[in-house]
């Protein structure tokens, strides 16, 4: 990918005239909305809609129990990869023995390859719902749509198009708007939990905070921070430039947030119209994206399933390269290969190897006869082993002078970090629980 010295990357703008303030907020936005947009992925819509199809309004509340968490995570992932200039995997190299590396990352990896398998299987299948032709096809025709943007668009006109892409999430909103939702009884089921210890319940449950607090998205937007600092001249890892902190720590937070608000308000609706629709009328299964948006039709009209179904399919090419990315910054800093989206493919090689390989990989999963709702379930369990262990590492790390001199967390992030490991933790054992009972 190609950079000759254009100071304007993705999160941040050129100083050379002052920015109108709508547009100026824009250009803050960067790693932090693409990595929330990217968690509405195709087999977080399944899992959004069975919740919704499964329990109605009952798990509403669920998003914004999950917000604060959700920010704090990806902020810390965010600090650690501006202050120190590596990304996840790379400052586990550097501060922790090898094996703890390998395993983290092997974990995220086939986790990523399963997901990319289910989210280009889902476009494809949703695309079929569009368009005549077999679905197949589709899906071949978007994992290589999505291998070749990523590998033959430079990064820093990729990341344009990846944040357009985000405006395709509303999709989700306005079908509940158009299903004149939400209703009082939606209102109060958002506001006064109603939580139970029903098998069934806490694994819903689980399978939504491991399908919104993703490991794969700890890797992506501490690399984009990396990438950001390597793109642009004037600035260098927080470590190295104090001086650039506070406006930085601001951009983040900013930006942070912004991103997981949009992310949970998207999972919120799309729970909400699948309460609205599917469970009104006695559809309590849902386990494909797909399979919800050819529900919809009948219960709320063409137009509402349209929306759907392209969201579907504008999401998945929103997270494929933010799965495959992931899982090739982590690889590349694992071995200490050159890693960056802006590189053209033969100045990192390896870099490019893994990107491919893992998409490949999980486009072919789609032809070995492995069940998508399998596929979809084992993704979830996987990423949920992964988040606690990895937020452990990312705590233990974001509370080192080693790794942040002087940039070591606030009292309340730490405790938000040291929170949602906790929560992420005992969820992982309650997936597990709730498997073998």
């Amino acid at each position: 990918m190609k950079n000759k010295g254009n100071q304007k990357d993705a999160g941040n703008r050129p100083n050379k005239y002052k920015a109108s303030e709508p547009e100026a907020i824009i250009w803050k936005l960067g790693p932090g909305l693409i990595t929330g947009a990217a968690d509405d992925d195709p087999s977080g819509i399944a899992t959004y809609s069975q919740a919704g199809a499964q329990f109605g309004y009952g798990m509403l509340w669920t998003m914004f129990f999950s917000f604060p968490l959700m920010a704090a995570i990806q902020e810390i992932s965010a600090r650690i990869g501006r202050v120190s200039g590596h990304g996840i995997a790379g400052n586990i190299r550097l501060h922790f023995p090898k094996p703890y590396l390998f395993g983290i990352v092997l974990l995220l990896l086939t986790a990523n390859i399963f997901n990319l398998g289910a989210d280009i299987g889902a476009m494809g299948a949703s695309m079929k719902l569009l368009l005549p032709g077999p679905s197949s096809l589709y899906t071949i025709i978007f994992g290589c749509i999505s291998l070749g943007l990523q590998i033959l668009v430079p990064y820093t006109s990729y990341v344009k198009y990846l944040k357009w892409l985000t405006l395709s999430l509303f999709a989700y909103i306005a079908t509940a708007i158009f299903l004149h939702e939400p209703s009082w009884n939606a209102i109060r089921a958002t506001v006064v939990p109603s939580f139970s210890l029903r098998g069934e319940y806490l694994a819903a449950f689980i399978a939504i905070l491991g399908t919104t607090i993703s490991p794969y998205l700890f890797f992506w937007q501490a690399s984009q921070e990396v990438e950001d600092v390597t793109l642009n001249k004037r600035e260098k890892p927080l470590k190295t430039a104090p001086e650039q902190a506070p406006s930085q720590f601001q951009r983040i937070r900013f930006d942070t947030l912004i991103g997981m608000f949009f992310s949970n308000i998207v999972a919120f609706f799309i729970i909400l119209t699948a309460a609205a629709t599917l469970h009104a009328h006695g559809i309590t299964e849902i386990q494909t994206a797909d399979q919800a948006a050819r529900a919809l039709e009948p219960l709320a009209g063409r137009f509402t399933f349209v929306l759907f179904a392209a969201g579907i399919v504008a999401t998945g090419l929103l997270a494929v390269p933010v799965l495959a990315g992931s899982a090739a910054y982590a690889v590349s800093e694992t071995f200490q290969w050159t890693a960056s989206l802006e590189k053209k493919p033969n100045r990192a090689v390896h870099f490019y190897m893994t990107i491919g390989i893992a998409t490949l990989l999980g486009l072919l999963l789609n032809f070995v006869h492995l069940n998508p709702i399998k596929a979809l379930f084992w993704s979830a369990v996987l990423n949920g082993v992964v988040a606690g262990p990895v937020m452990v590492f990312m705590m233990l790390m974001a509370t080192n002078v080693d790794v942040m001199r002087q940039f070591t967390l606030h009292p309340y992030l730490r405790f938000a970090g040291w929170l949602t490991t906790i929560v992420l933790l005992l969820a992982s054992i309650g997936m597990f629980v709730t498997m073998f009972r």
